[in-house]
């Protein structure tokens, strides 16, 4: 094991810590320094190794989420029928290694902006009139194909959005962000496998799961008791606005 899968190991177990402590899978962090240029990664390794990630982190917390009643099948449903295909077909459609970063670049510039911007709660109970089966299908469908194109989970995307509706109180969206990123990295890894991924290399995947989900659980135990979600939001945005420029850097 090499001091730079060391630093992966190390970085991984907090990211799983803070994000599960919010109620996120903690993909696009995972993605933003596994895209970092000094560890050499290609996408084939990078795409799956970020999902994996997201499953091993989001499950506990969404099992959390279930057993508390935040999660109600007739109001998350409409977020998740068209968003699961979706993901699959963006997990099965293979990018070109520099469209892959580009995108993945501008992607993660856009979620350092999404979680900035993000409010600490929701200012009104009353919903938008926007808040309709329809545009909610819609909206999942859109952030499950990205999910899978780039392996980025969704929540980051979803969240803040679903706070501008007045979709619901802060805990249920975050327990429906928690559902989305595991059933869409889920179904993006399936379709990664269906299209052919070369072989993965477990040896250097298992210490990052093994870490990860020691992190996520003790994340999703914690909860925001420890933590502040909005600075945790505010901090990780800066990490990830400053990691999407590093990757643009060298694609662009």
């Amino acid at each position: 094991m090499d001091f730079y899968q060391l630093v992966l190991i190390g970085s991984f177990f907090l990211i799983a810590l803070v994000y599960a402590s919010v109620g996120f899978g903690g993909g696009s962090s995972y993605l933003a320094i596994l895209a970092q240029p000094v560890f050499l990664l290609s996408q084939d390794v990078i795409r799956p190794t970020a999902l994996l990630c997201n499953i091993i982190v989001v499950t506990a917390g969404t099992i959390i989420f279930y057993r508390e009643g935040k999660i109600v099948w007739k109001e998350v449903w409409p977020f998740l029928i068209v968003s699961i295909p979706m993901a699959y077909i963006g997990g099965f459609w293979k990018l070109k290694d520099d469209t892959f970063f580009v995108l993945l670049g501008i992607t993660l510039l856009i979620a350092a902006i999404l979680l900035w911007i993000q409010p600490e709660r929701i200012a009104s109970s009353k919903k938008r009139n926007y808040n309709t089966t329809g545009t909610n299908i819609a909206l999942g469908g859109g952030i499950g194909f990205l999910s899978g194109l780039v392996s980025i989970g969704g929540g980051i995307f979803l969240s803040p959005v679903l706070h501008f509706l007045r979709w619901a109180d802060a805990r249920k969206i975050s327990a429906l962000a928690s559902l989305f990123i595991l059933v869409n990295s889920i179904s993006g890894l399936a379709g990664q496998f269906q299209a052919g991924l070369p072989g993965i290399s477990w040896k250097f995947i298992l210490p990052l799961l093994a870490a990860v989900f020691l992190g996520g659980q003790i994340g999703s135990r914690l909860g925001a008791q420890k933590f502040k979600p909005l600075y945790i939001k505010r901090i990780t945005a800066v990490l990830i606005l400053v990691a999407a420029i590093n990757i643009l850097k060298d694609h662009l």
